[in-house]
């Protein structure tokens, strides 16, 4: 398999790629991604220009090779930069091993799951559509409204027969018909949601960068969340993957109840107070405790 370019990114500490690899390799049918031999494949548009990489492990470095796709300098930058956004590997987590340690019921964390990370979102249109697509169903269906959204609009790059996709531009799905987007199994309610973010997006009445300029976590969450279809949940969900807000914090969401409830942190999913003071105790590393008790929901299989 021929290379274009080959980048080496340094590996920090606490970080482990096989954690971060399994997380992503859950058995859901992702279509923005593909994970083979320990390697992740992935479909990217650096400056107009579809890009196809692979990431994998090499020592005390990530390896980033570029497959498919023509780049100059400022696109290694890009691709680097994306890599480690995605991995969050520019943050310092031993401050949050610290916390997990002195609580008798997560401790256990620090070891079982060493070296995971907040598995980011960079795209924050793609974060908003894909917590409107997993609103109310399971995450294979999930999963399979997605697949069928980005294969039907979604920009791809093919090799070796296979097409790597990424994610539909906002000014397609702007133009999309309600009858298209319940063709491939949107309710006629998300259908109108996801049309109605994107001519936001589209129209630049809503972007990440306009999210980011804004002065706090708050004014960040009203404004997402005076668009429909972006509840509360969903404007959490989006400041803690896209932005890497602490304080988003996903309240209500089932899985991290149930999580809670497995720890004996509640055992009403009423105990709101219960709720609050753990997250009090995690204060700057909120979202990681709810990135960390989402992952001891699902048992990893020994090798």
């Amino acid at each position: 398999m021929l290379k274009t370019d080959t980048i080496l990114i340094p590996i920090p500490a606490l970080f482990s790629f096989q954690e971060c690899l399994w997380f992503l390799n859950r058995n859901y049918d992702d279509c923005l991604h593909e994970i083979r031999q320990d390697s992740i494949y992935k479909a990217l548009e650096v400056k107009g220009e579809m890009v196809l990489i692979k990431v994998t492990e090499n020592g005390a470095f990530l390896e980033l090779d570029v497959l498919e796709g023509d780049i100059d300098a400022d696109g290694k930058e890009y691709l680097v930069a994306y890599v480690k956004d995605w991995f969050d590997m520019d943050n310092a987590i031993q401050p949050f091993y610290d916390l997990l340690k002195t609580d008798g019921r997560l401790a256990y964390m620090t070891d079982r799951y060493k070296g995971l990370r907040l598995i980011g979102i960079s795209n924050l249109f793609e974060a908003i559509c894909w917590s409107i697509i997993g609103q109310q169903i399971n995450l294979s269906f999930a999963y399979k409204v997605k697949r069928a959204l980005v294969e039907r609009f979604g920009k791809s790059i093919t090799r070796d027969g296979v097409s790597y996709y990424v994610f539909p531009e906002a000014a397609i799905l702007a133009e999309v018909s309600k009858e298209d987007l319940k063709a491939i199994q949107f309710s006629s309610q998300k259908a109108d949601y996801m049309i109605g973010i994107a001519k936001a997006f589209a129209s630049g009445a809503l972007s990440k960068e306009m999210i980011i300029d804004l002065p706090d976590f708050e004014s960040r969450k009203k404004a997402l969340t005076a668009h429909k279809g972006i509840g509360i949940w969903t404007a959490n969900y989006a400041l803690m993957k896209c932005l890497r807000e602490p304080q988003g914090i996903p309240f209500g969401d089932i899985g991290l109840l149930n999580a809670l409830a497995n720890h004996n942190i509640i055992q009403d999913r009423k105990e709101i107070e219960k709720i609050n003071a753990l997250f009090a105790q995690y204060a700057g590393w909120e979202s990681y405790l709810v990135f960390y008790l989402w992952r001891s929901l699902t048992v990893r299989e020994p090798a």
